[in-house]
């Protein structure tokens, strides 16, 4: 969805869109108003720009939402170039500039076009458009579900087939073992199963189109949708100025030995005394992912403790770190993969149960 903290760029070409765009730009946050150097003037609170063709080629992508008020084929014409995929392209909205039209021109689910329309369209007083067919019929967008309840679409391709089966008022198969598309999808339309491999069939004897929540990784058929949790906790433990390759490349043997899926991955965590470690804070970064330091005293109070290290205990005063780290990471969590090592680094990893109030 498109949030007050998101990057907003707002785009005119004319003098009442530009004086349409500065109403706009005043009621969010985070948004900057680019005009066309022929109607800017040193009073405006906004970006010049000679072509638009060019100003966006710098800009598209540095945005999550961008709103153009001026005709849609300009707009057409002067981004077909710059899309990549519908999970990465920002959130397009086009508006005349009385504002009695608002379109969500692309990325209406997954960046939030749609919402932002909507959104936009009361604030002036027009119309929304909106033509996602899941919209227009009130049925469950399944990639709007996943972002709501923290889960990564793994393979994006295989929305259309799910999406076309809720259409149609057709049964898919969901493998769902932690409940986490819980009370989000039609009931009525659902065939539980166990696993992957039990896919459901209908009528005709043919395989339901399947959606399956994992954080493990197996290999399906492109056709299957494969959502993630952000279920797996990663507790480290390092000498002093370990290198970031090094650390990653223990965790990325562990995951592979474990089939776990590097997109279940929601964060790392280890011992304050380590709050410093460039290493650590590097792979953090790299992954986008949160990292968590605990105290000893926190440490010490987890019970679960699987490879408990008398060195560890002598230097610090605690028997364990990356285990315990990782169960206190994912909320008590259950540790599934024991303390791993290598000479310079320690890795575990935890289960935090994944529920459909995520």
């Amino acid at each position: 969805m498109t949030s007050p903290s998101r990057k907003i760029a707002i785009w005119a070409l004319t003098r009442g869109g530009a004086e349409l765009g500065r109403r706009l730009n005043g009621h969010f946050a985070h948004s900057r108003l680019y005009v066309t150097a022929s109607v800017h003037h040193p009073d405006m609170a906004a970006q010049s720009f000679e072509g638009l063709r060019d100003a966006l080629v710098a800009n598209f992508h540095r945005y999550q939402a961008h709103v153009f008020i001026m005709a849609t084929g300009i707009v057409v014409r002067s981004l077909v170039d710059l899309l990549r995929h519908k999970a990465e392209d920002p959130a397009v909205v086009v508006m005349d500039e009385t504002g009695r039209h608002v379109i969500s021109l692309l990325s209406g689910h997954l960046g939030g076009a749609n919402e932002l329309a909507r959104r936009i369209a009361k604030m002036v007083g027009g119309e929304a458009v909106i033509t996602t067919a899941t919209d227009l019929r009130s049925v469950p967008a399944i990639d709007m579900i996943a972002r709501e309840r923290g889960l990564t679409i793994e393979n994006h391709n295989a929305i259309r087939l799910i999406s076309g089966a809720l259409l149609r008022n057709d049964a898919i198969a969901v493998a769902d073992p932690h409940g986490c598309l819980r009370g989000a999808l039609p009931e009525a339309q659902i065939q539980s199963i166990d696993g992957p491999a039990d896919r459901g069939d209908n009528a005709a004897g043919r395989r339901l189109p399947t959606v399956v929540v994992t954080d493990i990784q197996i290999d399906l058929p492109p056709e299957v949708l494969i959502l993630r949790p952000a279920s797996l906790f990663v507790g480290l433990g390092c000498n002093r100025g370990t290198p970031a390759h090094e650390i990653r490349e223990l965790l990325e043997v562990v995951l592979t030995q474990n089939d776990l899926a590097p997109n279940s991955l929601a964060g790392f965590a280890s011992v304050d005394l380590k709050s410093d470690e460039p290493g650590m804070i590097e792979m953090a970064d790299a992954f986008g992912l949160p990292l968590d330091f605990f105290s000893r005293q926190q440490l010490a109070q987890v019970t679960d403790i699987r490879t408990p290290s008398a060195t560890v205990e002598k230097h610090i005063g605690i028997p364990s770190v990356c285990e315990a780290a990782a169960i206190l990471a994912a909320g008590s969590g259950r540790l599934i993969v024991p303390k791993q090592t290598t000479r310079n680094v320690t890795v575990a990893v935890a289960r935090r149960p994944c529920s459909s109030s995520d």
